[in-house]
């Protein structure tokens, strides 16, 4: 790295922001993951009934949240970069495989924030029917598309204290729903289900979507204080949290009214919040929801934005994606994802609820191979928090998700798996032609090698070895940090697990 690097290293730091702690890292978690109970109410209708929903909620959490987080605690830990999982991958399979899954996670995450300013709107709607006119419309999705573009530009920190506000304003009108509804809850009424009403595939896509994300975090694990330590408390408080979010109002809507199974749909808590509390239960849970969605456009792009700062780090994109502003925020990769979310936003809820999981299932299955792969292959690996498990016992763990992993991917109509297939078949070809760009030297890269992390994993993941070693295998040599900045003379042969950099 020449001076211009090296000063562009210390413009940087000094552009950093406030680091993130444990209550708005929970709070970014919940809005990665949840936002509220906005959206599980098709999981009545698709289960026929409360049962089904109730089950779910009970049990899809131990076999596929939980393991997701403890997963996620412990990668992130040992890996506390920005990039999250495409450092694992890359650390585990190279960086081929790792730029696949950045690129799966980003596009799918792109497209599902594009829904969250339409169901702004469409929550709206029903209180301001202008909004049902493109007239409006439009510009009303533009501006709240710039505006809170702007407020991830303005600092990662802020976007943390708001979701905790935000966190705070939706669910309140759930737990004051909770409390009116006792005494008119009957729960036989939570043991209904009409199995010529279930529709699986609707099932256990909306179970999926409900419940999946818990690694998204992981994408900004560089922008927290003391990631090893908080980082796992921040994830079983947001796993408490999301299972407590749909389960309350869900034992209170179905256990205190008779509501046909089909009368549960999109927006359906509104209706409850009405018949339970009367009209102005029923407006707040609107403007709840439509806080809510808020939230979860902000933790997406933050989470997007900060991945795509990570893998230019990694020398994976051009190192403009790096480049932060004076709030320490990546403006190009801000800008980046914006623009996306604006293109996409005609698309609808029911159109890429498959898509989306189709996507995330892909990527899912690659992280727990690169988490089995990383605890075989690389032991001596340094784990500031790791699963209580041997190695058998976490490939055992990673099982059930797996399994439900397939059975999504399996549930997926034709169009998904065609749509899928596109976005896969881009990802394969956007690898060699940014490889090939760089060695043509058409864009800058912060890295010599494609798939290489900054100098912190050196710094928190490397084990004092003899120098002069071999290169371990060929997945470590897309690892090792870039240490031209370090004076060769002092290199002490520390590296990271992954690899052996030769003294020259």
């Amino acid at each position: 790295m020449g001076e211009e690097g090296m000063a562009s290293d210390a413009e940087n730091k000094a552009k950093t922001s406030p680091k993130l702690t444990l209550l708005p890292l929970i709070a970014l978690i919940f809005y990665d993951v949840s936002g509220g109970p906005f959206g599980v109410e098709d999981s009545v209708r698709a289960g026929g009934g409360p049962l089904l929903s109730l089950l779910g909620f009970l049990i899809f959490p131990l076999i596929w949240s939980i393991p997701e987080a403890l997963v996620t605690a412990e990668l992130a830990t040992s890996f506390p970069e920005n990039g999250g999982y495409v450092i694992w991958v890359s650390s585990a399979f190279g960086p081929f495989w790792g730029f696949q899954e950045g690129f799966w996670k980003w596009f799918s995450g792109v497209i599902d924030n594009a829904l969250y300013p339409v169901l702004f709107l469409d929550y709206l709607k029903h209180s301001f029917p202008i909004f049902n006119h493109l007239i409006a419309r439009i510009p009303a999705l533009l501006g709240i598309t710039v505006s809170l573009t702007y407020l991830n530009y303005r600092g990662l920190h802020i976007v943390g204290f708001s979701a905790v506000a935000l966190a705070f304003f939706s669910l309140c009108p759930f737990i004051v729903m909770s409390f009116l509804s006792i005494p008119r809850i009957s729960p036989k009424q939570w043991l209904a289900i009409d199995f010529k009403k279930v529709e699986w595939r609707g099932y256990f896509n909306c179970m999926f979507w409900n419940l999946n994300y818990w690694d998204k975090a992981s994408t900004l694990a560089g922008e927290v204080e003391n990631p090893s330590k908080t980082f796992p408390k921040a994830l079983f408080g947001a796993v408490i949290l999301v299972v407590s979010s749909y389960l309350i109002p869900l034992l209170a809507g179905t256990g205190a009214l008779k509501s046909s199974s089909n009368e549960w749909s999109d927006g359906y808590f509104a209706e409850v919040g009405m018949l339970i509390g009367g009209v102005w239960l029923k407006w707040w849970i609107q403007a709840a929801a439509a806080m809510s969605n808020l939230g979860l456009f902000e933790a997406e792009m933050s989470g997007d934005a900060f991945q795509l700062l990570g893998m230019s780090e990694m020398g994976m994109l051009p190192s403009i994606f790096a480049s932060r502003s004076k709030y320490g925020t990546p403006t190009i990769s801000i800008l980046c994802s914006a623009t996306g979310i604006i293109f996409l936003s005609w698309m609808s809820f029911q159109e890429i609820l498959e898509f989306l999981n189709f996507l995330y299932a892909i990527g899912m299955l690659l992280e727990f191979a690169a988490f089995i792969k990383l605890r075989i292959k690389k032991p001596e690996l340094h784990r500031p928090y790791k699963v209580p498990l041997q190695t058998f016992g976490a490939t055992l763990l990673c099982l059930p998700p797996a399994m439900l992993l397939v059975l999504v991917m399996c549930l997926a109509s034709v169009q998904t798996f065609l749509g899928s297939s596109v976005v896969i078949l881009l990802g394969f070809l956007l690898y060699p032609i940014l490889v090939h760009a760089k060695d043509r030297k058409w864009a800058k890269f912060d890295t010599d090698e494609p798939g290489l992390p900054s100098r912190t994993s050196l710094e928190e993941n490397s084990v004092l070895i003899q120098p002069h070693q071999e290169v371990a295998d060929e997945a470590s040599v897309s690892l090792l940090s870039d240490l031209s900045s370090i004076k060769l003379g002092q290199e002490r042969g520390e590296i990271l697990v992954e690899g052996v950099v030769k003294a020259e």
